[in-house]
């Protein structure tokens, strides 16, 4: 029961349990509910007894587990847990063994004590994260750069605006890249709505959508509005029409953390008489000035202490969150913008409170409405599971990735940090990967946004450089990962951009520019994970990381799915197909089988690639709440 190394392939014969359907019996308890949680323990551990340590009111609790199932290599725990608080953090206690003492949580086997901050996580909310969330794929569009119908041809530009043809480069200079219009607009992704679906797209993201003088259009002049220039509020209903007629959500993006210089609200605070007016309590003023986000003049700050602010962002009717929401607006759920910066400033935190307010309100509106914050860093303190459903996750997974496929002649900054990000091996990516997504509940894990890149961020192509083939190993580890793989439009032809204005290009919609071998890996690998239960909705089991090759497995009880990552060619990997019950009946998802035999199943790359193969397991394992013994 000794712990190994987190890059060996000893993770096989270690203890396991997340927080998945797999071993955890109800993924939504109410508060006061009871929920069986199960771990697999591999038999050489010798594991002896198992207790859950709680700590219901702060006080810790043990709860003795029972053996309810031995299999040729494992031996299953059943422990029943009661969500006395809004949030259950729990670990299993292990008795037995060489160590005779070892704790695991959500970064694996410990023979030391350590915080709670890894504990797995149950949430016993009343606005639990909609079902339709759990392996959707998200395609996220900055509406004036994906499509352009006829009707722009007619609209008037304003006079900010930078008139662009949709075959001119981006003008990066400072003054000129946040008003160079091409002219999208929403009846334009109708149009496509056919590309989204051929490539397998299940949700629709949007960057904002409302008036504004800019081409991103986070620097709102008003919320009670859909932008004319992308169409208008019908454009957006015909929208919404098209795509749920065709099984896909949709998806907005609203800052609650700030509006723009020209909004209503603004104009009348900081107007003539301004000083005695409501609104002039929506802001944030110091020394009888105004607070820019991040200094930046046109974005005046939000002061989320207002409740009159709040009330109208929130609670009313006609308020943002719910014009815009089901079936008063069409939209299935909001992404935050600066989510992590909302109503904090100084001596001011309220940010958790904004949080959970918006999200009790869409819970009351729209039960089936996806709430996702973005941040850029450790979001973890900020993931408590009663906010934001989930998060962007750059920090988890984008930045992880990045360190071990970025092109090692290239220089990518990640997000404005002064030192490029370094080039590291698949151990300390795994290891970063589980530092955070350990320090959540599962239930936010698999309500988060996975991502490579974004309208803000370095194009995945641009990133990995050389003849693109390490695009083929981060899509893998995009679609093949617990939480909701989100692509940003022209990712799966290949479009590329150094950093985020760059990669605002308009899509080409000219299939002449595409790179038809990433297109066909992005269908192959959104495929895999539509046709496959445990890829969309599996727990994570880590079994190698280490160099060039990253190999763990999605599980459910009807299915286990296997994925073989590698950045480069590497020696075999071998695992024991004893743990492994059923492999040998498998099918391929993407990419050529592994080799397997009696005894082992190996692993090779001839090169960058991912590899999927999907089985039923055969051993049974346990279900929840089976008192069965050996």
């Amino acid at each position: 029961m000794s712990p190994r190394p987190a890059h060996t392939v000893g993770w096989l014969a270690q203890p396991h349990h997340d927080g998945s359907g797999r071993y955890v019996s109800d993924l939504t308890p109410r508060l006061g509910g009871t929920v069986d949680v199960l771990l697999r323990v591999p038999l050489e551990c010798d594991v002896e007894t198992v207790h859950v340590r709680t700590s219901p009111d702060g006080e810790q609790q043990f709860a003795a587990a029972r053996l309810v199932r031995t299999t040729d290599t494992d031996a299953w725990w059943s422990a029943t847990l009661t969500c006395h608080n809004p949030v259950t953090n729990y670990r299993f206690l292990l008795g037995g063994g060489p160590t005779k003492y070892a704790w695991l949580n959500g970064t694996g086997m410990h023979v030391r004590d350590v915080p709670d901050a890894s504990d797995f996580r149950l949430v016993a909310h009343d606005s639990p994260p909609p079902a339709w969330a759990r392996g959707a794929v998200v395609y996220q569009i900055f509406p004036d750069r994906f499509a352009r119908s006829r009707a722009a041809d007619r609209r008037e530009q304003p006079a900010w605006a930078v008139p662009a043809q949709w075959g001119d480069p981006v003008d990066t200079r400072p003054g000129v890249i946040a008003q160079q219009l091409y002219g999208g607009d929403l009846d334009g992704v109708v149009e496509h709505l056919d590309h989204l679906e051929a490539l397998g797209v299940d949700v629709v993201y949007f960057t904002p959508f409302f008036p504004a003088r800019s081409n991103h259009r986070y620097d709102a002049a008003s919320f009670t509005a859909v932008d004319p220039l992308l169409g208008g509020d019908a454009a957006l209903r015909r929208l919404t029409k098209a795509a749920h007629s065709r099984g896909m959500k949709v998806m907005g993006d609203f800052t609650t953390n700030h509006t723009g210089d020209a909004h209503e609200w603004f104009v009348t605070a900081s107007g003539p008489g301004g000083r005695r007016t409501p609104e002039r309590g929506y802001y944030i003023w110091e020394d009888g000035d105004y607070v820019g986000w991040l200094g930046v003049r046109s974005l005046p700050k939000l002061n989320h202490l207002n409740q009159q602010l709040r009330t109208l962002l929130f609670e009313r009717a006609d308020g943002v969150v719910r014009k815009w929401l089901g079936r008063s607006g069409g939209l299935d759920g909001w992404r935050v913008d600066v989510a992590n910066m909302t109503g904090r400033w100084r001596g001011t935190d309220v940010n958790h409170d904004v949080a959970r307010q918006m999200r009790d309100a869409m819970g009351r509106h729209a039960p089936e409405a996806l709430l996702v914050g973005e941040h850029v860093h450790d979001y973890t303190v900020d993931v408590p599971g009663d906010g934001w459903h989930g998060v962007m996750n750059y920090a988890g997974f984008c930045k992880p990735v990045w360190t071990w496929l970025r092109d090692a002649e290239g220089d990518p900054n990640f997000l404005g940090a002064p030192v490029p990000v370094p080039l590291l091996d698949a151990g300390a990516v795994v290891e970063t990967m589980r530092d955070f997504t350990s320090r959540i509940p599962w239930q936010s894990l698999v309500s988060s946004f996975n991502l490579v890149g974004s309208h803000d961020a370095t194009r995945v192509r641009t990133l990995v450089g050389g003849d693109g083939r390490g695009v083929d190993v981060a899509a893998g580890l995009l679609f093949t990962l617990p939480s909701m793989p989100m692509l940003t439009y022209g990712d799966e032809i290949g479009m590329e951009g150094a950093f985020g204005e760059d990669g605002r290009r308009p899509m080409p919609w000219n299939e002449q520019h595409w790179d038809t071998r990433i297109l066909e890996v992005y269908r192959s690998l959104i495929a895999a994970r539509r046709g496959s239960v445990a890829l969309r909705e599996g727990g994570l089991r880590w079994v190698h990381a280490d160099g060039d090759a990253i190999v763990f497995l999605r599980e459910t009880a009807d299915e286990t799915a296997l994925v073989h990552v590698a950045r480069a060619a590497h020696a075999p990997i071998t695992l024991d197909a004893r743990h492994l019950p059923g492999i040998a009946d498998g099918r391929p998802l993407h990419g050529p089988r592994p080799r397997v035999g009696t005894r082992s199943v190996t692993l090779s790359a001839s090169g960058p690639g991912a590899r999927v193969w999907a089985w039923r397991p055969t051993d049974g394992g346990a279900t929840h709440g089976r008192r069965r013994r050996r």
